[in-house]
């Protein structure tokens, strides 16, 4: 058995996020751009969200998600993906929950947090040498932000990465397969959160951000920096158009987002005028790369 290095005709793409809604909630307008131009695109979903909380007041008295929460997200997750024109699979792992107090309590027993990383990257192995991605997205290693299960999708999206196509590992999980470049998404740069926040206030309007850029700003000396993180961005994909998609996209997952909540202060046609990117890290290439990009699949057309 070895890897294949035959290219498919069609150009593929998977992203690699921990629960249903994370796919809409960063990198939801690329997936929806790349897929209406013909790409196939794919989230892999790892856990069942079957621990998230309510987030919407207009959910709160409905009886599906109280009685059955993974069933409701589930619902809400064929809606997304309709909306953006993409495929989706569950890779079949229980949500770990966020975990508080002081100290934390531990993670529920047999989550996908607390897996070991072979047996938590096995079924994303075996995906991706089905659907044979050239580009795989996922997160950085804080998870985009530090819930378990972030983490742990992370974890496993580099794995996979890194293993799929050597036939020595995973020998059960298919054929091997090499994805050419790996991604980490930046929906929380810096640099896009300030860029609104001051077009809020020069429209006259509130930001939301406000609280998040004075956290920032609280870790710079100079008081004006934000931080850049551990992976500058390197590709911007001009997808704007794509907006409102994502925003319908979000608005499907009812029970985690509320219509009237943070991710819809800012309308698409600002968010056009002022940032009409979504950012990305280019963590590894196996193709030749030029920084910056403008094309997740830059080197492989």
């Amino acid at each position: 058995m070895t890897a294949s290095t035959n290219t498919p005709a069609t150009l593929r793409l998977l992203a690699v996020h921990a629960h249903p809604d994370d796919e809409s909630s960063k990198g939801a307008a690329t997936m929806a751009m790349y897929a209406a131009a013909g790409v196939d695109v794919m989230v892999a979903t790892c856990t069942d969200g079957s621990r998230g909380d309510i987030q919407n007041p207009a959910v709160e008295g409905e009886p599906h998600p109280k009685r059955d929460m993974a069933g409701a997200r589930r619902l809400e997750m064929d809606q997304a993906a309709k909306v953006l024109g993409i495929q989706q699979r569950w890779l079949g792992f229980t949500d770990s929950g966020l975990p508080e107090g002081d100290p934390l309590p531990p993670l529920p027993a047999g989550s996908f947090a607390v897996q070991p990383l072979e047996r938590a990257a096995a079924p994303l192995v075996r995906l991706v040498r089905d659907f044979k991605p050239q580009v795989i997205v996922s997160y950085d290693e804080n998870g985009g932000y530090p819930h378990p299960d972030h983490i742990m999708a992370h974890r496993v999206a580099v794995e996979a990465f890194a293993a799929a196509g050597d036939p020595s590992r995973y020998p059960d999980a298919g054929a091997a397969w090499e994805p050419s470049k790996l991604y980490y998404d930046r929906a929380f740069s810096p640099d896009r959160f300030r860029a609104l926040h001051f077009a809020l206030e020069e429209a006259g309007l509130q930001s939301p951000y406000a609280q998040r850029l004075a956290a920032w700003l609280e870790t710079d000396a100079e008081g004006h920096t934000p931080p850049q993180g551990a992976h500058a961005t390197t590709t911007q994909i001009d997808c704007g158009d794509f907006f409102e998609a994502r925003d319908d996209a979000l608005r499907a997952h009812r029970t985690q987002v509320d219509p009237l909540g943070f991710f819809f202060a800012v309308s698409a046609e600002m968010q056009r005028r002022v940032w009409p990117w979504e950012d990305y890290s280019l963590i590894e290439s196996r193709v030749p790369a030029e920084l910056p990009e403008k094309d997740l699949f830059a080197g492989l057309r």
